[in-house]
């Protein structure tokens, strides 16, 4: 028998779920960003099945460029849609909308532009433009600017907006398997069932279409409108002035996919490569006669939603959005769903964009409040205050640390060992599942768990930073570190374990500086790693994990 697949942490390789899985997790994505991608041309004039030719050939270039490392699907850019009705005279001239898409593509060439100068000075100094003060910003507006779109879509049908936003809440926070990582899908359909029961579905456009019909049409193409005219000169000043707006945006992007998957993209493959896909995929789509691609935050939305972070499944949306654009039929379904349901959908999906920069915020809320510069640190009553022993001057801390530490000690283990609310600690952390089938209220459990370990490390930080008169907000990086080589060195989930590890890396620390060699002390505590590591991997105070049958 298979193991079970634990959802909850992420899957990264998507073949594990299968091919049936994996092509029903592409459908999904791809029906994520369908009702933002066909909006835009419906907004300008442009087509349709050429929009989601550009956005399924660009998102794949996107991934090639990219090293098919990031899970992000580049569909229509709503920030051009002021650029084409400037261009087309609110769509008095489509003739003109060809040279908006000649200018989109020069546009594009301008990501490439920035990504050649991020190659050549390097992304730390291009980033200092970007820090997190922008881009978490920048994220959380993203998820609000494209609200209103999702309310005015709502508005035309609540009750189908409601059952749409039920069914995804329903099936994220009680699905099990299948159900629970396809929210988006079967929320459509949910919503999709109750309006045909309602009447809200018109048929008619799906019989006037064709099954097949060529999605590029040359008089449409920005590819043959740089021709030097007046429209195309002034189409060129009005649109490529946007991509530097949109590169921001850009950054927010992929800033809320490496916070929703875990993994800096912006490093790895670099922003470099990630703006150069783009730009190139924008500069396809304007050749064209589509409109500018981005990534999609609709699509980060489902990432955080399913927790399916692998690309491939991306690049299968993309492939169904490249063979689909040849079929108008599947076009004219895909239009009969109501735009009650396209708001419901999308009323979800850019709440978690701007929770997800919410949290980028947060996680840096140090930095902005104090700019990364030395703070003073309080002197507290009675902890900094000096006194005399044996004739030796110290603070009153260095005294009272280790008898509040064996006190600590003491309390935490009484707590973990001998109390309801350990025995559950000790359950979840030993089987989470098991945990759960025996009734333990896991939420509560972890949620206690941290309360603890909270004030644990307000107690030592209190402890530790008295004997400092400044500190910045990355200043505990090092202490937790070797706070984590003392839990190695005692045994994981050993208390008396972790403190007997700090007291040997503290004497061993000693040493190192008392024979004048202060500057390797550091090295010294993950030397001791290493050891301990190779000696005897579960620690010394550790339990050996025993295999399941």
């Amino acid at each position: 028998m298979s193991n079970p697949i634990d959802y909850s942490q992420g899957i990264y390789d998507a073949k594990k779920l299968g091919t049936p899985r994996m092509l029903i997790l592409g459908a999904q994505h791809m029906f994520a960003m369908f009702g933002a991608t066909v909006l835009v041309p419906l907004l300008t004039g442009l087509s349709v099945s050429t929009t989601l030719l550009c956005a399924g050939l660009g998102t794949l270039l996107f991934h090639i460029i990219c090293k098919g490392k990031v899970p992000a699907f580049l569909g229509s850019s709503f920030a051009y849609l002021g650029g084409f009705a400037i261009v087309s005279n609110d769509g008095a001239n489509p003739e003109n909308l060809p040279y908006a898409c000649a200018a989109v593509a020069f546009s594009g060439l301008l990501y490439v532009l920035v990504s050649g100068l991020i190659s050549v000075f390097g992304i730390r100094r291009i980033m200092r433009f970007f820090p997190p003060v922008v881009t978490g910003p920048i994220i959380i507006s993203i998820g609000l600017i494209l609200a209103p779109s999702a309310i005015n879509n709502c508005q035309s049908n609540w009750l189908l907006a409601f059952v749409a936003l039920a069914a995804v809440i329903v099936c994220n926070i009680w699905g099990k398997g299948m159900v629970k990582i396809l929210p988006i899908l079967i929320g459509v359909l949910v919503s999709y069932a109750v309006a045909l029961v309602t009447g809200a579905v018109n048929f008619e456009a799906i019989a006037a279409a064709d099954w097949f019909g060529i999605p590029l049409h040359k008089s449409a193409m920005g590819l043959f409108a740089i021709d030097g005219s007046p429209e195309f000169i002034s189409a060129m000043f009005t649109i490529i002035p946007i991509a530097l707006a949109t590169m921001m945006e850009h950054v927010g992007d992929i800033a809320a996919i490496s916070a929703t998957v875990g993994h800096n993209y912006i490093n790895d493959p670099g922003l470099n490569r990630t703006l150069m896909g783009d730009g190139l995929a924008t500069a396809m789509a304007g050749l064209l006669g589509g409109p500018a691609n981005t990534t999609y935050g609709e699509n980060t939305g489902v990432l955080a939603l399913t927790k399916i972070y692998d690309p491939l499944v991306i690049r299968i949306a993309a492939v169904f959005a490249c063979i689909l654009s040849f079929c108008p039929k599947f076009e004219a379904v895909i239009n009969t769903i109501p735009s009650g349901i396209v708001g419901g959908i999308s009323f979800v999906l850019y709440g978690m964009i701007s929770a997800i920069g919410v949290s980028y915020l947060l996680q840096n809320l140090a930095t902005y409040i104090t700019g990364g510069l030395p703070q003073m640190y309080p002197s507290l009553p009675g902890l900094s205050s000096q006194i005399t022993i044996a004739g030796t001057s110290t603070k009153m801390v260095t005294v009272i640390t280790p008898f509040l530490v064996v006190a600590l000690v003491v309390v935490l283990t009484q707590l973990i060992n001998h109390t309801k609310i350990g025995m559950a600690m000790r359950a979840a952390s030993r089987d989470f599942e098991t945990a759960q089938l025996m009734g333990i209220k896991i939420n509560n459990v972890i949620s206690f768990t941290f309360a603890v370990g909270s004030f644990l490390a307000a107690i030592g930080s209190m402890m530790y930073f008295s004997n400092y008169t400044a500190v910045t907000p990355t200043v505990g990086a090092m202490p937790g570190l070797k706070a984590f080589v003392a839990a190695v060195f005692g045994g994981i989930g050993s208390i008396p374990g972790a403190m007997i590890g700090g007291i040997a890396i503290g004497l061993c620390e000693c040493f190192v500086s008392a024979i004048g060699l202060s500057a390797w002390k550091d090295a010294v505590t993950f030397a001791i790693l290493i050891i301990v590591l190779l000696v005897k991997p579960t620690g010394f105070l550790g339990r050996k994990v025993q295999e399941k049958v």
